[in-house]
Protein backbone atom coordinates (compact mmCIF):
# COMPACT_ATOMS: atom_id res chain seq x y z
CA UNK A 1 0.00 0.00 0.00
CA UNK A 2 1.37 3.42 -0.92
CA UNK A 3 0.57 4.97 2.48
CA UNK A 4 2.89 2.66 4.38
CA UNK A 5 5.43 4.64 6.36
CA UNK A 6 3.67 7.99 5.93
CA UNK A 7 4.90 10.56 8.47
CA UNK A 8 2.69 12.42 10.92
CA UNK A 9 2.98 16.03 9.82
CA UNK A 10 0.48 17.75 12.10
CA UNK A 11 1.59 21.33 12.83
CA UNK A 12 0.37 24.57 14.37
CA UNK A 13 -0.23 26.69 11.28
CA UNK A 14 -2.16 29.50 12.94
CA UNK A 15 -2.07 32.58 10.76
CA UNK A 16 -1.46 30.79 7.45
CA UNK A 17 -3.92 31.24 4.57
CA UNK A 18 -4.39 28.13 2.45
CA UNK A 19 -6.13 27.81 -0.92
CA UNK A 20 -7.76 24.43 -1.43
CA UNK A 21 -8.27 23.94 -5.15
CA UNK A 22 -10.35 20.97 -6.22
CA UNK A 23 -11.41 19.47 -9.53
CA UNK A 24 -15.02 18.60 -10.25
CA UNK A 25 -14.78 15.12 -11.75
CA UNK A 26 -15.69 12.10 -9.57
CA UNK A 27 -17.74 14.01 -6.99
CA UNK A 28 -17.92 11.24 -4.38
CA UNK A 29 -14.16 10.78 -4.35
CA UNK A 30 -13.58 14.55 -4.42
CA UNK A 31 -15.87 14.91 -1.41
CA UNK A 32 -13.58 12.66 0.63
CA UNK A 33 -10.43 14.45 -0.54
CA UNK A 34 -11.88 17.87 0.25
CA UNK A 35 -13.13 16.75 3.66
CA UNK A 36 -9.69 15.35 4.58
CA UNK A 37 -7.95 18.57 3.56
CA UNK A 38 -10.53 20.74 5.32
CA UNK A 39 -10.31 18.84 8.62
CA UNK A 40 -6.51 18.90 8.57
CA UNK A 41 -6.32 22.63 7.89
CA UNK A 42 -8.92 23.45 10.55
CA UNK A 43 -7.09 21.26 13.08
CA UNK A 44 -3.85 23.14 12.31
CA UNK A 45 -5.39 26.53 13.05
CA UNK A 46 -4.89 27.87 9.52
CA UNK A 47 -7.56 29.67 7.50
CA UNK A 48 -8.60 28.36 4.10
CA UNK A 49 -10.81 28.95 1.11
CA UNK A 50 -12.11 26.34 -1.32
CA UNK A 51 -11.99 26.98 -5.05
CA UNK A 52 -13.46 24.56 -7.61
CA UNK A 53 -12.15 24.10 -11.13
CA UNK A 54 -13.40 21.90 -13.94
CA UNK A 55 -10.78 19.16 -13.74
CA UNK A 56 -7.24 18.27 -12.82
CA UNK A 57 -5.77 19.98 -15.88
CA UNK A 58 -6.96 23.37 -14.55
CA UNK A 59 -5.28 22.97 -11.14
CA UNK A 60 -1.88 24.50 -12.02
CA UNK A 61 -3.34 27.77 -13.33
CA UNK A 62 -5.64 28.14 -10.32
CA UNK A 63 -2.75 27.37 -7.95
CA UNK A 64 -0.60 29.97 -9.69
CA UNK A 65 -3.34 32.59 -9.25
CA UNK A 66 -3.83 31.66 -5.59
CA UNK A 67 -0.13 31.89 -4.74
CA UNK A 68 0.64 35.07 -6.69
CA UNK A 69 1.00 38.04 -4.31
CA UNK A 70 -2.15 40.13 -3.84
CA UNK A 71 -0.33 43.25 -5.08
CA UNK A 72 0.25 41.40 -8.37
CA UNK A 73 -3.41 40.49 -8.74
CA UNK A 74 -3.20 37.11 -7.05
CA UNK A 75 -4.77 35.62 -3.96
CA UNK A 76 -1.71 36.02 -1.75
CA UNK A 77 -2.20 32.61 -0.14
CA UNK A 78 0.67 31.01 1.79
CA UNK A 79 0.15 27.58 0.24
CA UNK A 80 -2.17 25.68 -2.06
CA UNK A 81 -3.60 22.19 -1.64
CA UNK A 82 -4.55 20.81 -5.05
CA UNK A 83 -6.99 17.91 -5.23
CA UNK A 84 -8.08 15.94 -8.27
CA UNK A 85 -8.79 12.52 -9.70
CA UNK A 86 -7.32 11.13 -12.92
CA UNK A 87 -8.35 7.54 -13.67
CA UNK A 88 -6.62 5.60 -16.41
CA UNK A 89 -8.74 4.84 -19.44
CA UNK A 90 -8.15 3.15 -22.74
CA UNK A 91 -6.41 6.11 -24.41
CA UNK A 92 -3.16 8.04 -23.79
CA UNK A 93 -5.26 10.84 -22.21
CA UNK A 94 -4.28 9.66 -18.72
CA UNK A 95 -0.54 10.02 -19.33
CA UNK A 96 -0.87 13.46 -20.91
CA UNK A 97 -3.09 14.87 -18.19
CA UNK A 98 -1.24 13.27 -15.26
CA UNK A 99 2.14 14.41 -16.56
CA UNK A 100 0.95 17.92 -17.37
CA UNK A 101 -0.69 18.39 -13.97
CA UNK A 102 2.35 17.08 -12.11
CA UNK A 103 4.77 19.22 -14.12
CA UNK A 104 2.50 22.26 -13.86
CA UNK A 105 2.08 22.05 -10.09
CA UNK A 106 5.82 21.51 -9.65
CA UNK A 107 6.50 24.61 -11.73
CA UNK A 108 3.97 26.68 -9.75
CA UNK A 109 5.58 25.62 -6.49
CA UNK A 110 9.11 26.45 -7.64
CA UNK A 111 8.18 29.69 -9.43
CA UNK A 112 6.16 31.02 -6.49
CA UNK A 113 8.44 29.75 -3.73
CA UNK A 114 5.32 28.56 -1.94
CA UNK A 115 4.18 24.98 -1.26
CA UNK A 116 1.65 23.08 -3.32
CA UNK A 117 0.20 20.03 -1.62
CA UNK A 118 -0.22 17.34 -4.28
CA UNK A 119 -3.52 15.55 -3.68
CA UNK A 120 -4.13 14.43 -7.26
CA UNK A 121 -5.02 10.76 -7.42
CA UNK A 122 -3.62 9.01 -10.48
CA UNK A 123 -5.10 5.52 -10.43
CA UNK A 124 -5.79 2.59 -12.71
CA UNK A 125 -9.43 2.32 -11.65
CA UNK A 126 -12.13 3.91 -9.53
CA UNK A 127 -11.66 1.48 -6.63
CA UNK A 128 -8.05 2.57 -6.19
CA UNK A 129 -9.25 6.17 -6.02
CA UNK A 130 -11.94 5.30 -3.48
CA UNK A 131 -9.31 3.49 -1.37
CA UNK A 132 -7.28 6.73 -1.19
CA UNK A 133 -10.16 9.21 -0.88
CA UNK A 134 -10.54 9.34 2.89
CA UNK A 135 -14.15 8.19 2.69
CA UNK A 136 -15.41 5.70 5.29
CA UNK A 137 -13.70 2.38 4.61
CA UNK A 138 -10.77 3.99 2.75
CA UNK A 139 -7.26 2.89 3.62
CA UNK A 140 -5.79 6.35 3.05
CA UNK A 141 -6.76 10.02 2.98
CA UNK A 142 -4.74 11.74 0.28
CA UNK A 143 -6.61 14.99 0.94
CA UNK A 144 -5.33 14.94 4.52
CA UNK A 145 -1.83 13.99 3.41
CA UNK A 146 -1.68 16.77 0.80
CA UNK A 147 -2.84 19.36 3.35
CA UNK A 148 -0.34 18.14 5.94
CA UNK A 149 2.49 18.32 3.41
CA UNK A 150 1.58 21.86 2.31
CA UNK A 151 1.24 23.15 5.88
CA UNK A 152 4.47 21.51 6.99
CA UNK A 153 6.38 22.85 3.98
CA UNK A 154 4.97 26.38 4.42
CA UNK A 155 6.25 26.50 7.99
CA UNK A 156 9.61 24.95 7.05
CA UNK A 157 10.10 27.51 4.27
CA UNK A 158 9.31 30.34 6.71
CA UNK A 159 11.89 29.01 9.18
CA UNK A 160 14.50 28.66 6.44
CA UNK A 161 13.84 32.18 5.16
CA UNK A 162 14.10 33.52 8.72
CA UNK A 163 17.43 31.75 9.13
CA UNK A 164 16.33 29.71 12.12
Amino acid sequence: MSGDGAPELAVDATGLRIAVIAGSWHQKIMGGLIRGAHETIVDSGADHSLFRVAGAFELPLAAQAALRPAEDGGGGFDAAVCLGVIIRGGTPHFEYVAGSVTDGLTRVQLDSGKPVGFGVLTTDDEQQALDRSGLPGSRESKGREAAEAALHAALAVRRIQAGS
